[in-house]
C-alpha cells in the first residue's frame, strides 16, 4: 500500500480532525487562532492523528471519540514545535515563516501553552482515565526528552545510546502512544495494546532518525524548515556521532572546533557534511533506521489481517522514504 492509499483510507477521518482543529481554535482573544491557524493550516502531515486513526480502526472502534482525541495529539505536537522554535531560534517551519519569526518569542511560547492546555482540557471531556494517563506519562516524557537534548547540546561525546535515549523521549513516545491509545479507546486485548505501543516506539525512532539524517542531506524546499539547524543549534545526532566516532583524529578535531564555534557558516557546514559522507554517517544512520522499522512491522506480524494492518505496515516503509 502506498502512502496516498494509507491517507485515502481514513481520508474522511482526517477531514473531521482538520474541522475539528479549527473549531478548538476558536477563541475570543484573537491572536490565539490567528497564530493558531498560521502553524496548523501550515502543512503538517497529522502524521500522529493518522497513526492513531489506523490504530483505533485496526482494533474495530467506531465510536465518537476518535476525532477529538486525534485533535489533542496534533496539539501537543504543535506545542512543541512553538516551543522548539523559539529554544532553536528557527525562522522556518512547515515551509513557512515560524511563528516566533512573526509574532515573537513570547506569543510563541503562549500559544504553544494554550494549545498544551487545550488538549488536556480536551482529554478531560473524552474521560477516559487510562488513555489520560497515558498522555501525562507521555507529555511528561516528551518534556524530559527535550531536556534532555538541550543538556548534551555542543557535546561532541554524545554517545548513541545517549541519542537514541532522547529519540525514544522527545519524539517516539506521542508516536507510541497514539498507537496505544487507539487500542484503549477500542478496549483491545492487553497483547494487542502492547503490540501497537510497541509498533509506535519503533516507528518513532525510525521516524527521527531519518529527519535527523535530512538535516544534512536534503534542500530547505523538500525538507520544511531550515537546513543544518541540528549543527548550527549544537545538536548533535547520529549522522554526526557515527563520524566522530570513527574519523580519524585530525577529522574529529575540525568537526569539534566548528561544533564548538559560536557561528557555523555555510563553508563549516559544508566540511561537516562532506566528513560525514565521506565516513558513511548517512548510510549508518539510514540503515539504523531501516532496523528500526523492520522491528516496527514485527511487533504486528501476528495480529490480523485487516487493511488498516497493512496501512500501518506501510507507514513503516514511508518513513524511510519521506523527503520532508
Amino acid at each position: 500500500m502506498v502512502i496516498q492509499e494509507v491517507f485515502d483510507l481514513v481520508s474522511d477521518d482526517l477531514q473531521r480532525v482538520e474541522v475539528e482543529l479549527l473549531r478548538n481554535l476558536e477563541s475570543p482573544v484573537l491572536l490565539i487562532p490567528k497564530v493558531g491557524k498560521h502553524i496548523i493550516l501550515g502543512g503538517g502531515k497529522r502524521f500522529r492523528p493518522l497513526v492513531l486513526i489506523l490504530a483505533a480502526r485496526f482494533c474495530g472502534y467506531m465510536g465518537s471519540c476518535l476525532i477529538p482525541l486525534a485533535g489533542v495529539f496534533e496539539f501537543i505536537h504543535t506545542a512543541t514545535l512553538l516551543h522548539d522554535d523559539v529554544v532553536d531560534n528557527a525562522e522556518v517551519r512547515r515551509g513557512n515563516t515560524s511563528v516566533n519569526s512573526v509574532w515573537g518569542n513570547e506569543t510563541s511560547i503562549l500559544v504553544g501553552d494554550y494549545l498544551l492546555s487545550k488538549a488536556f482540557s480536551l482529554l478531560t471531556s473524552i474521560g477516559d482515565l487510562a488513555i489520560l494517563k497515558l498522555m501525562s506519562e507521555a507529555t511528561t516524557r516528551l518534556a524530559q526528552g527535550e531536556i534532555m537534548e538541550l543538556a548534551k547540546s555542543g557535546d561532541p561525546f554524545v554517545t548513541e545510546d545517549d541519542y537514541i535515549s532522547i529519540v525514544k523521549e522527545k519524539t517516539a513516545v506521542l508516536i507510541s502512544a497514539a498507537c496505544q491509545a487507539g487500542a484503549i479507546l477500542s478496549h483491545a486485548s492487553y497483547e494487542k495494546e502492547m503490540a501497537l505501543e510497541g509498533f509506535g516506539l519503533n516507528l518513532g525512532i525510525a521516524f527521527q532518525l531519518i529527519d535527523d539524517m535530512l538535516d544534512y542531506v536534503s534542500t530547505e524546499e523538500e525538507f520544511g524548515k531550515a537546513i543544518g539547524n541540528d549543527l548550527s543549534e549544537g545538536k548533535i545526532t547520529l549522522p554526526l556521532i557515527h563520524t566522530l566516532r570513527v574519523s580519524n583524529k585530525s577529522d574529529r578535531e575540525r568537526i569539534v572546533k566548528i561544533i564548538e564555534s559560536e557561528d557555523i557558516e555555510e563553508q563549516d557546514f559544508s566540511t561537516v557534511v562532506d566528513l560525514i559522507r565521506d565516513y558513511d554517517g548517512i548510510d549508518r544512520t539510514y540503515e539504523r533506521a531501516r532496523k528500526y522499522a523492520k522491528t516496527a512491522r514485527g511487533f504486528l506480524q501476528d495480529l490480523e489481517a485487516s487493511k488498516e494492518k497493512e496501512a500501518l505496515l506501510s507507514l513503516a516503509d514511508y518513513v524511510l522514504e519521506r523527503r520532508r
